[in-house]
């Protein structure tokens, strides 16, 4: 399916409402999308729900589309959650609170669409609706992206002539400044993550603080969303997937709102039709995966449901944060309706990223990216897997531990695993790393006990890894390369021989090859891979001894034309 006229991508949201629609109906301010649940209370799940369709939803609005219906339920639901005397009332909110990040969607309403969410109410309402949001003001948010949800509350609040907090805003506004780290790059908080948070919270809320604001802050917003996109465009494929890596990969095509924020914000960091085509092409790579349950809800996952790869926070409700990617539906008689969808312009075949600790490399039109792996202290589900591997692809993706206690249940792709008394751990602790232009040297530890200097020496898509271990005990170790779907429909063949390992299917072969190590394959624990639910995974088994072991092994890959 091909996304080029405004009346596709409304369509394409449309669809994505339905469900919605019949929760609203039913739940009023408290729908209901399925029966998982998160960490938060129940009351944040059902605000959650709710709130997050207004990513697409407002910005329809403002080009002046939607439908009625909709625009009733929304207004009816913001009516009952924040009115103290409802049955569905959203409650009062403490510190850290989840319904701060589903307050910034409300925000956005108000900002981009006060004339369907707020001009219709009467006194009472607009007070209820104020003083809800003004509990943010009260309590301390996350100290990440978290600042923006409160700026966006101010900033709206102000938009609509109610009380805010010009010292909250001042604080919130200096406080991010301090997590730029230069070259369009912020880190996510303290932890020094750099993730889609980067792009789809940290520029996505920026830009839309600059539609508003004209200050020095607004200024540099802008000014940084066009020094990142020059990096950004690299974690996009030939064929639109962008480059799986990090948490919250639930958001799905939240990876390409930056572009939409982009175009809303009337930025062009290249030209339009350049942007139309890295829009329209992953918006069409998200189409062609199985992201929507029978009843049409989005859920939790990637390419598949699949809640084995999720984090503790994705509830029912949570992927609908991916509808930010409709921020460009707010633009009416704009060129980019009516313009191409162009090709990629030309990049380079690697790009060294150095504020993200990251070197990416460019392959038969797809993605490897090789991070030092430096943010490794967030407990949310997955990190080591998320963060930690030494190569992440389109072509791909990774695999997510479903146990320790085998070998294809660890599924540790593209990682050294090291078995250590029938229990596999991998790379949890980094101490230290450089990283050039040709590769990365890497300090870092499973556990205590184990020390490794990994040497990754790049070409492309293959790249060879030299691991100094220094162990207090002897165990085994398993260097393993991309883990290769084996659906059915992939015709997966698999083999080994001696110091060699090989794992092919219709689209691409992974080889792995060492002088002293042995050769096997293996099928990874089912529903493990973000991709594809079936994959096999080629490795090389070493003997590591007391004291110090130099191993060094060969990946390279093959992509099959046909």
């Amino acid at each position: 399916m091909d996304f080029i006229t405004k009346e596709d991508y409304i369509n394409a949201v449309n669809i994505i409402m339905e469900p919605v629609r019949r929760a609203l109906r039913q739940g009023g301010a408290r729908p209901v999308y399925g029966s998982a649940s998160a960490w938060y209370d129940d009351i944040s799940v059902y605000c959650e729900s709710f709130a997050r369709p207004l990513w697409a939803l407002v910005p329809l609005w403002h080009g002046g589309y939607g439908d009625e219906e909709l625009k009733t339920l929304y207004r009816e639901g913001l009516i009952s959650g924040t009115d103290p005397g409802s049955m569905q009332y959203w409650g009062e909110t403490g510190e850290n609170d989840q319904r701060y990040v589903e307050m910034a969607s409300i925000a956005y309403g108000l900002l981009f669409a006060p004339d369907v969410l707020w001009e219709p109410m009467n006194e009472k309402q607009r007070t209820d609706l104020a003083s809800w949001l003004r509990q943010i003001n009260a309590h301390s948010v996350c100290d990440s992206n978290w600042r923006f949800f409160r700026v966006l509350v101010n900033i709206a609040l102000k938009a609509v002539g109610e009380a805010y907090s010009e010292e909250r805003l001042s604080e919130d506004l200096t406080r991010l400044d301090e997590f730029y780290v230069g070259g369009g790059w912020y880190k996510d908080g303290m932890q020094n993550q750099k993730d889609y948070y980067i792009p789809m919270a940290f520029h996505f809320y920026g830009l839309i603080y600059s539609c508003f604001e004209k200050d020095n802050h607004a200024k540099r917003f802008r000014e940084r969303a066009e020094k990142f996109a020059r990096e950004y465009i690299y974690w996009f494929s030939r064929s639109g997937a962008a480059l799986p890596y990090g948490r919250s990969l639930t958001y799905r095509f939240a990876q390409g709102a930056f572009w939409s924020a982009c175009l809303m914000a009337g930025i062009k960091p290249f030209e339009t039709a350049v942007i139309k085509g890295l829009i329209s092409r992953h918006l069409n790579d998200w189409a062609s995966a199985h992201i929507l349950d029978n009843g049409g809800v989005l859920t939790v996952g990637y390419r598949y449901q699949d809640l084995i790869m999720a984090e503790h926070y994705n509830a029912p409700g949570s992927p609908y944060w991916g509808l930010k990617f409709f921020a460009m539906l707010a633009l009416d008689d704009d060129e980019f309706w009516t313009a191409p969808a162009a090709d990629m312009p030309k990049l380079h075949g690697r790009r060294l990223m150095r504020e993200a600790d990251m070197l990416v490399c460019r392959e038969a039109g797809e993605v490897f990216a090789y991070p030092a792996g430096t943010h490794n202290e967030l407990g949310c589900g997955h990190i080591p897997e998320k963060y930690l591997k030494f190569v992440y692809s389109t072509a791909f993706g990774f695999n997510v531990r479903y146990s320790s206690d085998s070998l294809p249940e660890a599924a540790p792709d593209s990682m050294l695993a090291f078995d250590v008394g029938g229990v596999y751990v991998v790379r949890r602790k980094n101490y230290s790393f450089e990283i050039s232009e040709n590769g990365l040297v890497v300090d870092w530890s499973p556990m205590d006990g184990i020390e490794v200097r990994t040497e990754i020496e790049l070409s492309g898509a293959s790249h060879i890894r030299r691991h100094e271990v220094r162990s207090e005990f002897d165990c085994v170790a398993y260097d393993c390369g991309y883990a290769l779907a084996a659906a059915d429909k992939d015709h997966c063949r698999a083999g080994a021989d001696r110091t060699l390992a090989w794992v092919e299917n219709n689209t691409a072969r992974c080889e792995v090859s060492s002088v002293s190590g042995e050769g096997l394959s293996f099928g990874a624990a089912v529903n493990t891979n973000i991709l594809s639910p079936k994959t096999v995974i080629p490795a090389i088994k070493y003997n590591i001894h007391k004291g110090r072991t130099v191993i060094e092994t060969e990946i390279k890959v093959d992509f099959i034309v046909e």
